[in-house]
């Protein structure tokens, strides 16, 4: 229409009228539309008769549509340039989100000398609060001052509103106050800046006396209690909003706000009520509110109706953080292959969605897979944050990955994430349960400064497990000096400590400690690590009487420690009643039959043996497979009982069984009474002499130099003939062997173990 009024004035021959002419020019300002209409117009009058209203109406064309490029040179070339000129740069970079050079525009127009209007100052004021450019805030908020305009309420508001995202709550406060009138949006001003800095006294206070609401009033309440942990009061609040307010509609933004609420408090049932809501109000299940409900059920724990919300929605509408809530709901499942669809048709994964999907699948055991995605996210996703650094870390020390675990490390210096502490607390972790305790130590070192339990907790533990339980105790100690506070995960860390040092004493010190002095309530690892340091040393009588006296039933670790001890202590009778005891809590566990078949071999009763094996097989209980791996030039080298399958396994026999021979011809004695077979001795010693761990040893030994490091893991607690026998191998071959199995480490060297044969 604009335009056929244009061509009617062309015709007619009236745009010789500079007035006619101004008036087409602003109406294409003001359309944002038809530039090169505007343009060719503007050029067509001629240069007398261009005033600075003319200018004034081509610059606005260019400005609303975004051609800051093509204003900026109009801007220049003007002759003369009035308040209005400089507005409507402001206006223009103020919208186009370059904030900074909005409010250099501003006090260059006041260089000039030329006084802002209320639309200059509102404009400037937004781009401060965008950019929370306090100071510049400030010299416009002077202007105001010194112009007379701090009564004038949307001014007013857009200081307000400045000193607010700047986080000067004081002056805002202070300018909310001497406001001479106020409208909805500055009391809705002030209560939003106060429950975003999680004062909610004060806004539900600024709230309840203000004289009109609308739903923005009470979404800035609903949301301040959901983004400060209050979710219960935003639900509360949300439906006190429709009994109290018929005539308030909830929009998208109430929507969001009680659905992550319910999400928070994994209130499906509500999130559903919600939902049915959207459903019959007809509001658009679009964007935040799509997002919002996807990430309600999923972290709920309802991940079919997440996915089902997300197979109606548009895909333009879905964010990442929809995507990684559905991805994190089918891990929490234990269910990979569907959060890796998730994660596989995610188009923006940020660091968060990786880092998700390399947690879920390092929590679920999938530890090849995750360390395959890292690579992958290396190559070609963004850079990796502090926990995904810690989580690819806890991959390494599962598989034992020295190697890699070290390159992970190097990556975490070169990114300065080093001194984060879930990284340096998982790189120590790494470092000891790949077997390198004296690398770990100079980390902790480095850190301990920051005296933080979990650094410490991660210390005392790694120190217990490589069988420095003098050393732990004594980094405990230290640990009370210096003031860092124990929790109950030190207290375990401690106690395994006294239990494979046989500290017993101090060990039912430090338990009494733990509740005395720092008021940790017993948990059942605390009662399991006591039964184990009773029985271990003996106590046996005492370790079933402390499980008599428990205030909770016992679980299937702390039977399992006594069953243990009884293996050692040669006592059939109470191996009987802990594997009773054991498998009436757990029928498939497959250790409690050997633990029990160990006991009746130690005691010579090779009839009950069999029995207790018969019924495991007539059961349906599965043994749990032994293995062993080690690592050799960057690759892993898995090993089983009698294994067929290496590709090496011919010259690995040869190598075991000449091992065999030398460390018996320096005095090895086999252990036949670790064989629970029914067989003549000779068989039993083949089958000693091919154990897995012996295998993968027979392996290191052929593929590495002489004088490396062996380092071997094994997934079950290795036997009385192997460990042994290691000590003999660690002499005749003159190499260190470190052997982690089940439950901790032994460090062989020159005939000697670590543990004292104490484990």
């Amino acid at each position: 229409a604009g335009r056929a009024v244009h061509a009617r004035a062309v015709k007619a021959g009236l745009l010789a009228s500079a007035y006619l002419c101004n008036n087409l020019l602003s109406y294409y300002a003001a359309a944002g539309g038809g530039l090169r209409e505007a343009r060719r117009l503007f050029d067509e009058v001629p240069a007398a008769q261009r005033n600075v209203f003319t200018w004034n109406s081509l610059l606005s064309t260019y400005a609303k549509s975004g051609r800051l490029a093509d204003a900026r040179a109009v801007f220049a070339e003007m002759p003369e340039r009035d308040a209005v000129s400089w507005t409507v740069m402001v206006v223009g970079l103020n919208r186009a989100r370059r904030f900074g050079e909005a409010v250099e525009a501003f006090l260059d127009m006041v260089g000039d000398g030329l006084a802002p209007t209320q639309f200059t100052l509102t404009n400037v004021l937004s781009s401060c609060a965008a950019a929370e450019a306090g100071g510049a805030g400030r010299r416009v908020h002077s202007f105001v001052v010194k112009l007379g305009l701090g009564g004038c309420v949307p001014v007013a508001n857009s200081v307000l509103n400045m000193y607010g995202k700047c986080g000067d709550a004081e002056t805002a406060r202070a300018v909310f106050e001497q406001m001479p009138a106020r409208s909805v949006s500055s009391w809705n001003a002030m209560v939003s800046l106060d429950a975003r800095l999680g004062r909610m006294d004060l806004a539900l206070s600024l709230f309840e006396s203000m004289p009109d609401r609308t739903i923005v009033s009470w979404n800035a309440v609903i949301t301040g209690y959901n983004q400060n942990g209050f979710d219960a009061k935003a639900l509360w609040f949300f439906s006190r909003m429709l009994r109290d307010s018929s005539s308030m509609v909830p929009d998208e933004f109430t929507i969001t706000s009680v659905l992550s609420a319910c999400a928070n408090l994994r209130m499906v049932s509500i999130g559903k009520q919600v939902h049915a809501y959207i459903l019959r109000s007809g509001m658009p299940c679009v964007g935040q509110v799509t997002n919002a409900l996807i990430s309600m059920y999923a972290k709920s724990g309802s991940v079919e109706n997440a996915r089902g919300v997300m197979d109606q929605a548009v895909v333009a509408d879905l964010n990442v953080i929809s995507f990684t809530a559905l991805l994190e709901g089918y891990v929490k499942l234990g269910d990979m292959k569907r959060a890796r669809e998730i994660f596989d048709i995610m188009s923006n994964r940020d660091v968060v969605a990786w880092t998700a999907m390399i947690v879920g699948y390092e929590q679920n055991g999938y530890n090849d897979e995750a360390m395959e995605l890292f690579r992958s996210m290396i190559r070609s996703g963004p850079d990796p944050n502090s926990y995904t650094l810690a989580a690819v870390l806890s991959v390494c020390a599962s598989l034992a990955c020295l190697n890699y675990g070290k390159q992970i490390h190097c990556k975490a210096i070169r990114s300065l994430q080093e001194q984060s502490s879930s990284v340096s607390n998982a790189i120590v972790t790494m470092y000891a349960r790949s077997g390198s305790l004296p690398l770990a130590r100079r980390v902790f070192d480095r850190v301990r400064w920051r005296k933080e339990t979990v650094t410490w907790t991660s210390m005392i533990v790694a120190l217990a497990q490589h069988g420095l339980g003098g050393d732990a105790v004594g980094l405990f100690e230290e640990m009370l000096r210096v003031g860092v506070k124990p929790d109950r995960i030190t207290y375990v860390g401690v106690l395994s400590a006294c239990t494979h040092a046989g500290f017993v004493d101090q060990g039912r010190m430090y338990y009494q400690q733990m509740q005395d002095k720092h008021g940790i309530v017993p948990e059942m690892s605390h009662y399991a690590c006591m039964v184990d340091l009773l029985a271990r040393s003996g106590l046996l009588p005492e370790a079933q009487e402390f499980i008599r006296q428990m205030p909770v039933e016992p679980d299937a670790i702390a039977w399992g420690a006594l069953l243990s001890a009884c293996r050692v202590h040669k006592d059939a009778d109470l191996a009987e009643l802990a594997a009773e005891k054991l498998l009436s809590i757990d029928p498939g566990n497959s250790g409690a039959y050997s633990a029990l078949c160990n006991v009746y071999a130690a005691c010579g009763r090779w009839g009950d043996a069999a029995k207790a094996w018969k019924r495991r097989k007539d059961g349906g209980v599965r043994k749990e497979t032994g293995f062993s791996w080690t690592h050799v030039r960057g690759r892993v080298h898995v090993f089983g009982a009698d294994d067929t399958l290496h590709p090496q396994r011919e010259a690995v026999y040869r190598m075991a069984a000449k091992m065999w021979q030398d460390i018996k011809k320096a005095g090895f004695v086999p252990d036949l009474q670790s064989v629970l077979h029914d067989v003549d001795d000779e068989l039993k010693e083949e089958m000693l002499s091919r154990h897995s761990e012996k295998l993968a040893i027979a392996f290191g030994l052929l593929a590495t130099p002489e004088g490396t490091t062996l380092r071997v893991m094994k997934n079950l607690r290795v036997c009385n003939d192997c460990h042994t026998a290691i000590k003999f191998i660690s002499k005749v071959a003159d190499r260190e062997i470190i052997l982690r199995d089940a439950t901790r480490f032994h460090h062989f060297r020159d005939g000697l173990c670590s543990c004292k044969d104490y484990w």
